[in-house]
């Protein structure tokens, strides 16, 4: 599993080549050891992407103390195959080769929804968030989102209020709390469901990495609920992607 994680750091491969490497080897413990000519007869990279692929910065040690700091910090990393992995993101184009998460994830046979919305919403919207999200976990179904200020974090607040299960993706490392004023929400999603992502620890918030969150937010849903948000905003990303996912 160590190899997994440092196929998995290496970014910007996408998941897509990464599954393809690992398939071509045998193992992500092989794709490690490849060595470059090896790569270029395969076919698979540009040459830029080899050259980041063979970049190695970290030791085996290395991986091995900093696998061993993520088993201790409760960080589970779910490969794509592993039998945990969720399947509902098996669905989507281009699933993620890997989830780092802490907690729980989603079960698979529990109905799931994510809520979205806007992040500066009204005190109407926010109140129908919340009101949605417990009636949701009344009803015994998952509540998805990305515990961004406004309507997301709203409709967890709801559905943990209802004594259900949420779940929170983010564009960052789930061993760091974003937005930092969301620390009570992100220490309750831990006690009633997971915190799930595709970056690994350590990784900041860069507004470049949410629409990867958004996609993984709609993927692991059977259905979009979008409480508030304005016609040219994020949501829609979301929205965009639900649909070509057939959500």
């Amino acid at each position: 599993m160590m190899y997994e994680y440092w196929l998995a750091k290496v970014r910007p491969l996408s998941a897509r080549k990464k599954r393809k490497l690992k398939d071509a080897y045998g193992s992500a413990r092989a794709v490690y050891y490849i060595e470059e000519k090896d790569l270029h007869r395969l076919g698979i990279l540009t040459k830029q992407e080899i050259r980041l692929l063979c970049r190695k910065t970290e030791s085996e040690k290395q991986l091995e103390e900093e696998w061993k700091k993520l088993e201790m910090a409760g960080i589970q990393m779910i490969p794509y195959g592993a039998p945990e992995y969720p399947q509902r993101l098996t669905q989507i184009q281009d699933p993620p080769f890997a989830l780092f998460v802490k907690g729980d994830l989603p079960p698979e046979n529990q109905p799931a929804v994510a809520i979205v919305g806007a992040r500066k919403c009204t005190p109407y919207g926010e109140q129908m968030a919340l009101e949605y999200g417990e009636a949701m976990a009344g009803a015994g179904i998952a509540v998805i989102s990305g515990m961004a200020r406004g309507i997301d974090g709203a409709g967890q607040r709801g559905a943990l209020n209802g004594g259900g299960r949420t779940y929170g993706v983010l564009g960052c490392g789930v061993d760091i709390c974003y937005p930092k004023s969301s620390r009570r929400l992100y220490e309750q999603i831990l006690e009633q469901g997971g915190i799930l992502s595709t970056f690994p620890p350590g990784t900041e918030p860069i507004k470049r990495l949410f629409p990867e969150r958004n996609r993984i937010v709609s993927g692991l849903a059977d259905v979009i609920l979008v409480v508030e948000a304005r016609q040219k905003s994020g949501t829609f990303i979301t929205v965009d992607m639900a649909l070509e996912q057939g959500r």
